[in-house]
Order: C-alpha cells, then sequence, then structure tokens
C-alpha cells in the first residue's frame, strides 16, 4: 500500500489549517501592547509568547502575531486597563525591579532612583517617560485619589517641591517605588502609611 498517498491529504490539510488560523496585526502610532490584547481579546502575556518578545516594546510597523484573533475594535478605544488583566500586567512589570537597590541618579545597572523605577517600569509597558519626577509629573492627565488604578504614577512633596518623588499605583491601595530610606524598590502602602499620604500631591494616569 502507498501511505504516502494517505498521509499527503493529512498533511495538507493540518497545514492549511493552521495558516487559516494565523493572522497578524500592523503596529500603529500610538499602539501599546496591552491595548492590542484587550482589542484581540486576548492578554500582552499572550501576544509576548506568540511573537517571542522579551519585553512589551513595540515598534510603528511592526507585525504582531495575534494568533487568528481578529480586531473587534479600534485599539486605541479598547476598554482602559482598569480591568484585573491590566493590573496584574503592570504588577508584573513592576515585579521585574522589586529589591533593586536604590542609588540617586540611577539608570538600572548601578541602581535606581525613583523616576528611573517608573521608566524602566513603562519602558517595558512601551511607554516612555521622562526621566525626572517633575517631567513624568507634566505627563499624561490629571486622575483623582478616588479614581486611582493599577499603572498610575502618584507623586509625593518630599523636599519642599511639588514632584520631587514619583512611585506608581498597583492597586489595593499600594504602590511600587524605589526608596531611598529603605534603600531598594519596594511596594508598600500608600495612604495607609501616614508619611506617603502627608505629602502626596497628585497622580497622573499615562496608560489609556
Amino acid at each position: 500500500m502507498n501511505y504516502s498517498r494517505l498521509l499527503f491529504p493529512l498533511v495538507f490539510a493540518a497545514l492549511t489549517s493552521t495558516a487559516a488560523l494565523a493572522s497578524t496585526y500592523t503596529v500603529k502610532s500610538g499602539d501599546t501592547l496591552s491595548a492590542i490584547a484587550r482589542a484581540t481579546g486576548t492578554d500582552a502575556g499572550t501576544l509576548m509568547r506568540l511573537n517571542g518578545l522579551n519585553s512589551s516594546t513595540i515598534q510603528v510597523g511592526q507585525k504582531l502575531n495575534i494568533g487568528g484573533a481578529t480586531v473587534n475594535a479600534p485599539v486605541r478605544n479598547a476598554a482602559p486597563a482598569a480591568s484585573t488583566t491590566g493590573g496584574a500586567y503592570v504588577r508584573t512589570a513592576a515585579a521585574r525591579f522589586l529589591g533593586v537597590r536604590y542609588a540617586l541618579g540611577g539608570n538600572g545597572r548601578n541602581g535606581l532612583d525613583c523616576s528611573s523605577f517608573t521608566q524602566s517600569v513603562f519602558r517595558n509597558l512601551g511607554i516612555n517617560l521622562p526621566r525626572t519626577a517633575a517631567g513624568q509629573w507634566n505627563t499624561g492627565r490629571a486622575v483623582s485619589r478616588r479614581d486611582l488604578r493599577a499603572g498610575d504614577l502618584v507623586f509625593f512633596n518630599t523636599m519642599g517641591r511639588v514632584a520631587s518623588h514619583v512611585g506608581l499605583y498597583v492597586g489595593d491601595g499600594m504602590m511600587a517605588n524605589a526608596n531611598s530610606y529603605k534603600g531598594r524598590t519596594v511596594i508598600e502602602p500608600l495612604f495607609a502609611n501616614a508619611y506617603w499620604a502627608n505629602r502626596y500631591n497628585g497622580a497622573r494616569r499615562v496608560m489609556n
């Protein structure tokens, strides 16, 4: 019996079926991996795995494998990152830098200060932030204390001026920040901590 004649139709069907399931999305200006994930009904971790990405940074014009999904809504009009998936993704990005030694002016290799910590986290989310806390204070849009969600930047007056310290709100009343007193990046209470509560300036949202 000629088994090749029997196997060929099966192999061909498998290959064409796999090809039919493959879909791509071309990255446009302003897109983020998390927004694309929401618009395609998946999550950023899955897209990173499908495309062999080590971080969520993407480039305009880049073609992403979206695993047979379709873009069901304009990417930048997708649901906000207040979802559980979005919050978990922010916390995962922040966790990569927890425990790093605090160093004023540090850029990562020699440690991190408050603004280089938030800059590093957002770089992993595909968003570029200014280097200083004061510069980050002027990005995004202001949000009230009662509307905080994971991914918002939170600012404090620790040196007699507005926005001399910045942290990252990670939900449940907690923030991640490079803490000079503790000598490392940590997650700690925000408003339940009298020191931070008394010095709080406000928050800015830079994620859609």
